[in-house]
């Protein structure tokens, strides 16, 4: 039977829109595979409301890709409770960029690498380890993680590292003060929240929009310790506290890829994920904000005379180390594992605990 000319175009389309089906559902698959293959899913599929604290914590015995969550909940090796006397015992709160989800493993973790590091170097210490950083956390966050679900394990050593969502939530609420930020930077599409795919399409292209947008668009005016004043009282209350649960309590400065000796293209790609959370903010706010925030952590260390971990620019801004703005690459954990243990082994609050359990 012989067709029609328009009958053909009909039949044509028909099997255009079928392969172009096709090759989205297999795109979308091939998406989900990696992801799963990665990471086991999404990290929000790990997370649940406690009811006692009412945090979001990682759900005990999960697991999902690389990522194992303990009996009670955090992604470290069992405790054994109540503590040993001979045990030293080390904490660290913080938030995605201490929970590590982007390493290959729980043994990749920084936390990990330190309790590993100083298990070596100390032999005849028994050392075990918390990791209770939870992805979203900010400084309140893990000041209520403290009081319900650390303070009871007994801690000897907590180590704080935090910045960069304490910078994001601080700066969002002034970017809607001088209304250039209207919503929430997680606002989906209907699509996106049904299709890994259409997802990445969606951030990527919103990355690159605010990329090109950084120099030209309106930008977030702010002064830096102004700015900082709330950030500064949160994180001297949760060292304050620290201090009440623990024989020694360390914070680190905060370590980020974007650097002011970097080339301008440099520093927007290094910037991505910065800058898809504060899409208001430009290069020199980033930069300005991480290290005013840095700033407070040093000037909080030295008010309330717990040790200072220095030496965020010792991990190099570069696709090595980090996989997006703040996250850290094996590599990056590794080096940032090497901050804080040769900080711990040089404390002497470090070396008389070690004592007094032996």
């Amino acid at each position: 039977m012989q067709l029609s000319y328009r009958s053909k175009v009909v039949l044509t389309g028909f099997l255009i829109l079928i392969i172009g089906m096709m090759l989205i559902m297999l795109s979308e698959s091939f998406v989900r595979l990696r992801q799963w293959i990665k990471h086991g899913g999404v990290i929000e599929d790990i997370l649940a409301i406690e009811s006692s604290s009412g945090l979001r914590i990682p759900m005990p015995n999960k697991v999902q890709g690389a990522i194992r969550i303990n009996s009670i909940g955090f992604r470290s090796p069992e405790l054994v409770n109540p503590k040993p006397y001979s045990v030293v015992r080390l904490a660290f709160l913080g938030e995605s960029t201490t929970f590590c989800s982007e390493v290959s493993s729980n043994e990749a973790t920084w936390p990990h690498l330190v309790w590993e590091k100083l298990q070596a170097i100390k032999p005849s210490v028994k050392f075990d380890f918390i990791n209770a950083a939870v992805p979203g956390y900010s400084v309140n966050s893990s000041l209520r993680n403290l009081q319900y679900r650390v303070k009871p394990l007994q801690p000897d050593i907590i180590v704080i590292y935090h910045g960069n969502n304490d910078l994001s939530l601080d700066t969002r609420a002034l970017a809607i003060e001088q209304d250039i930020y209207q919503g929430s930077d997680k606002e989906q599409s209907w699509l996106s929240k049904h299709s890994k795919l259409w997802f990445l399409v969606e951030k990527n292209l919103k990355i690159k929009q605010v990329q090109k947008e950084v120099s030209h668009k309106a930008k977030l005016d702010f002064d830096s310790k102004q700015l900082s004043r709330s950030f500064k009282q949160r994180l001297k209350k949760l060292v304050r506290e620290s201090q009440e649960a623990a024989n020694l309590v360390a914070i680190a400065t905060f370590s980020y890829k974007i650097r002011r000796e970097q080339t301008r293209e440099g520093q927007v790609k290094a910037a991505n994920s910065a800058l898809y959370y504060m899409p208001y903010m430009s290069i020199e706010g980033l930069l300005d904000g991480y290290e005013e925030y840095n700033r407070v952590i040093r000037e909080i260390a030295r008010e309330t005379d717990v040790l200072l971990i220095e030496g965020e620019t010792d991990i190099p801004g570069n696709d090595t180390y980090f996989v997006d703005s703040i996250h850290f690459t094996d590599a990056g954990s590794k080096l940032m594992a090497k901050r804080i243990s040769d900080a711990l082994l040089n404390s002497n609050d470090f070396k008389r605990i070690i004592q007094s359990k032996k």
